[in-house]
């Protein structure tokens, strides 16, 4: 198959939602545990989660959904050009540094010195290009993959490449398509055996999304007793610290589900634990655990399961077919190349690349009414 340029999926000038794919050389293991040799890489998902939640304070760009399988990765990402555009020189040059540091403290980049700031500042058309950078996806996945390459290959005391030398892109044109799509992702480890329920799925969006959840429902308890109670200053103090922790929720990093255009300002706080507050679904949080929960029990043969009641509504408003939602999610990554969406959003695609049809065409116009 040919390769098509990156200019023409990803349009780094205007905001989009794209899902990558980045996969190991030769199919080779990532993470897990190799049965023929016997080595145990499990402990590399975390290498991947920690960077990508690096990456999300220090990008424009909303990570929307990951998950980490044996022998590769999926990540669901929302560039936001409009937010790098907000940014002064000086948080433009402080990312950057924390991005390529020329000085570290331990594993951590160092704090900068003025002058080091003023070196990435001195170039107008540098600072530019650096500015157009931290809203690219395809530099996000650079910083992503390199660094887990290069200690990968030290842990195997090899060298060469370790992912392949381009990831999968395809853009997701329609609400319709970002759900399904995040659906797909989500539930990637349950349909390949290594959980058995979302929950259970560790190193996925959807793991630190309950777990987050549990956090909120646990502090908000506490919160509530605490008011009841007469509280001391040991316990005001107690308090405080507690929602200083809430800032470190394990799906803080993640963008929110629901989408709320008002609330679509950078977070002030430095490094911020990502781009902004904005969600990406027209549906809480609750109703998307429901349905993929729902989806789940669905590709699974010995557990059925069937639509409840108040499910029918969500994806009616999205214009999602009932009957081939569940192949649709198990199927996702052969059913679009791309790009991916309904029939209308796949045309205006085509139109905007300059060519007749995309791939997928056919499958959307069956799936989204």
């Amino acid at each position: 198959m040919a390769r098509i340029p990156r200019g023409l999926i990803i349009d780094q000038s205007r905001v989009g939602i794209y899902h990558c794919v980045q996969r190991c050389v030769r199919r080779a293991m990532l993470c897990g545990r190799d049965a023929a040799s016997g080595k145990d890489y499990e402990h590399r998902k975390a290498w991947i989660r920690s960077r990508l939640e690096f990456l999300a304070g220090q990008f424009a760009i909303d990570v929307l959904g990951y998950s980490v399988l044996s022998n590769h990765f999926h990540v669901v990402l929302r560039n936001r050009p409009d937010i790098v555009r907000g940014w002064s020189d000086d948080e433009v040059a402080r990312r950057w540094w924390n991005l390529f540091p020329m000085r570290k403290d331990g594993d951590r980049p160092a704090e900068p010195e003025e002058h080091e700031l003023a070196r990435l500042k001195a170039d107008p058309d540098m600072l530019a290009e650096l500015r157009r950078r931290l809203a690219s996806i395809s530099w996000l996945m650079r910083c992503l993959a390199e660094p887990i390459a290069r200690r990968a290959n030290r842990e195997d005391g090899c060298t060469g490449r370790f992912f392949e030398g381009r990831y999968k892109c395809q853009r997701l044109l329609d609400e319709s398509a970002v759900l399904a799509c995040s659906v797909y992702v989500d539930l990637n480890p349950v349909r390949a055996g290594v959980a058995q329920t979302p929950e259970e799925s560790q190193f996925t969006s959807v793991h630190d999304r309950v777990e987050g959840r549990k956090a909120e429902r646990a502090r908000e308890t506490r919160q509530t007793r605490q008011r009841l109670a007469k509280q001391s200053r040991r316990q005001e103090r107690r308090q405080r610290a507690e929602a200083v922790c809430a800032e470190k929720a394990p799906d803080a990093w993640l963008s929110p589900v629901e989408l709320d255009p008002r609330c679509d300002e950078t977070l002030e706080k430095q490094p911020s634990a990502r781009a902004s507050n904005r969600g990406f679904l027209p549906l809480g949080l609750d109703a998307y655990l429901e349905l993929v929960d729902w989806t789940g029990r669905q590709a699974r043969a010995d557990k059925p399961g069937r639509i409840p009641a108040h499910l029918r509504p969500i994806l009616e408003r999205l214009r999602v077919s009932e009957e081939l939602w569940v192949e649709t999610v198990t199927r996702f990554g052969r059913m679009f190349h791309r790009a991916a969406g309904r029939t209308e959003s796949l045309s205006q695609e085509a139109a905007r690349r300059g060519c007749r049809w995309l791939a997928g065409v056919r499958n959307s116009r069956k799936i989204f009414a």
